[in-house]
C-alpha cells in the first residue's frame, strides 16, 4: 500500500499520488497518461496532473490496482 508521506516529491497536490516504491515499470503511464509522467533524472513514475473527469479517475484507479509494487495512492491531500 502507498504511503502518503513518502511520496514522490513531483507529485501535484491531490488525491492521487506515487511514492518511492515506485519501479518505473510504466504501467501507470501506459494506462493513465494523462496523469501519470516520468522523472528521467530520478527514474520514477509520479502524478503530474490529477484527474479532472470520470474518465481520467477511472484511469488512475485502474493503474493503481495494477500497479506491481502498490506504489500508487489515492487517499493525498485533496
Amino acid at each position: 500500500m502507498a504511503d502518503r508521506e513518502d511520496k514522490n516529491e513531483e507529485n501535484v497536490a491531490g488525491k492521487f499520488y506515487v511514492d518511492s516504491q515506485c519501479i518505473d515499470c510504466d504501467l501507470c503511464r501506459e494506462t493513465a497518461p494523462s496523469n501519470f509522467t516520468r522523472s528521467d533524472d530520478e527514474g520514477y513514475s509520479y502524478v503530474f496532473k490529477q484527474p479532472e473527469n470520470d474518465e481520467e479517475v477511472a484511469q488512475c484507479r485502474e493503474a493503481m490496482e495494477g500497479c506491481p509494487v502498490e506504489a500508487i495512492g489515492e487517499d493525498g491531500d485533496e
